[in-house]
């Protein structure tokens, strides 16, 4: 019955290697009495994404985010009413919003560390969580979600981000204290998030948010969405554009201040498209194509999407008998691409454990070289649509506090937290930083 679980728990990305070695780019090993298959490379990769939802499941996956995302919303809806929720998604992710939240990103990150002084030491994964919060409910949420950061939703938020857990993985309805905090939390949310829009609807004013968008939209057969619905997908867009942006910014510092001769042409970049000083400067600095410009720094990102990839591996349920380059994967099982392994092979990648932004940029472009080879953001037609979103963000986080402070590691370089299902470094991983001087 427990199969591998002792070793998987220990070090997941370990045991997958090992896997590999031993049984090269297809193996299966037994966890929790499920079956799981891997399958590592471009060509496996390939294969994955492309299959057919009836063929290779996510939604029979996911269930345990029913309790966060609620009944209806995303992996509880039938699959035609999940796609129409997806493409509600699309206005907020717009040229247009895109630029208007070049702006408001630069605030939230200017914001934060307004508080700080000239000296002193933080705790990088709070940090960034802080700010990619912000962010994210700033951007996508509403000013009214971001003002009651101060009463209490940010607090919601984690024990919500608690509740996506191993244990939840394989029982979501156990009700541990983790998962007793997390149903308490979504009840909270809705309820905030139905008073705000009873008081929109009331006061007939309309704001420029995704919120705005979800009270306007409608279903193909004409119905509105239900507050219920409303808050689902909102928390499913937020869960998407913080809690994994969140520790793969935490990396990318980490990854620059181990390999300090990569900041140069980052903070050369810096100058180039804001000027000297640009801490003091406006927000209206910063717009889609300023970072967009930022390809050195977008390549240091690339690194660490490559080696600390949030979500180190990607499940489906295989639904029908599933075959690949002669193996048989059987109906019922767990199909599996692991990017954590496949971003480290030999094979796809030169001297793959060394952090070398470099490897990106031509006329290497190593990710380039065949198609399927990065995967931390999915494949194909699977690959997240808040891609692009996440990029901008860290960015934005990055020119901000590059450009305001110097920063060196104040504690070990910190392993990776294997706790959770979202894995950043292990806390506390201090940094002290030094304002710059304009």
């Amino acid at each position: 019955m427990l199969g591998h679980t002792a070793a998987f728990h220990r070090n997941p990305v370990a045991f997958l290697e090992e896997g590999y070695r031993a049984h090269g780019e297809v193996f299966r090993f037994l966890l929790a009495g499920k079956d799981f298959v891997v399958l590592a490379g471009p060509r496996a990769h390939e294969a994955y994404f492309r299959a057919a939802e009836d063929h290779l499941s996510a939604k029979d996956v996911y269930q345990f985010t029913i309790p966060i995302f609620g009944k209806g919303v995303a992996y509880d809806a039938p699959r035609d009413i999940m796609n129409e929720q997806l493409g509600f998604l699309f206005p907020a992710l717009r040229e247009k919003r895109m630029q208007t939240y070049a702006r408001l990103m630069h605030e939230e990150a200017s914001a934060y560390v307004s508080t700080w002084g000239d000296e002193g030491e933080v705790d990088l994964p709070h940090v960034t969580n802080d700010i990619t919060v912000n962010i994210a409910a700033r951007c996508l949420l509403g000013q009214e979600i971001r003002e009651s950061f101060y009463d209490g939703f940010a607090d919601l938020y984690e024990d919500l981000q608690l509740g996506i857990n191993t244990i939840g993985f394989f029982a979501h309805w156990l009700p541990t204290p983790r998962h007793i905090k997390r149903d308490r939390a979504r009840k909270k949310v809705s309820e905030l998030i139905s008073g705000i829009l009873r008081e929109r609807r009331r006061s007939g004013v309309e704001r420029d948010d995704f919120m705005q968008t979800l009270m306007a939209a409608r279903y193909k057969s004409g119905r509105a969405l239900t507050d219920d619905e409303i808050t689902g997908i909102l928390l499913t867009t937020l869960f998407g554009g913080q809690h994994t942006s969140s520790v793969l910014a935490a990396w990318v510092g980490i990854e620059l201040l181990q390999h300090p001769q990569y900041l140069p042409p980052i903070l050369d970049e810096i100058d180039h498209f804001y000027g000297k000083g640009f801490g003091a400067r406006t927000s209206e600095a910063m717009t889609t194509d300023t970072l967009r410009g930022q390809v050195t720094l977008e390549r240091a990102i690339k690194e660490c999407e490559r080696l600390h990839p949030p979500l180190i591996m990607l499940i489906r349920k295989v639904m029908r008998e599933f075959e690949y380059d002669g193996f048989v994967v059987n109906e019922g099982s767990m199909a599996m691409v692991a990017p954590a392994l496949s971003h480290r092979l030999r094979s796809v990648f030169r001297d793959p454990h060394r952090y070398d932004p470099d490897r990106f940029a031509p006329p290497r472009e190593e990710d380039k070289q065949t198609t399927y080879t990065l995967i931390g953001f999915g494949g194909g037609k699977h690959r997240c649509i808040g891609m692009a979103f996440a990029y901008m963000q860290l960015k934005a986080i990055w020119t901000v506090l590059l450009s305001n402070f110097e920063f060196e590691l104040a504690s070990a370089v910190p392993a990776p937290d294997y706790s959770g299902w979202v894995i950043g470094p292990q806390q506390p991983c201090k940094v002290r930083f030094k304002r710059r001087k304009a």
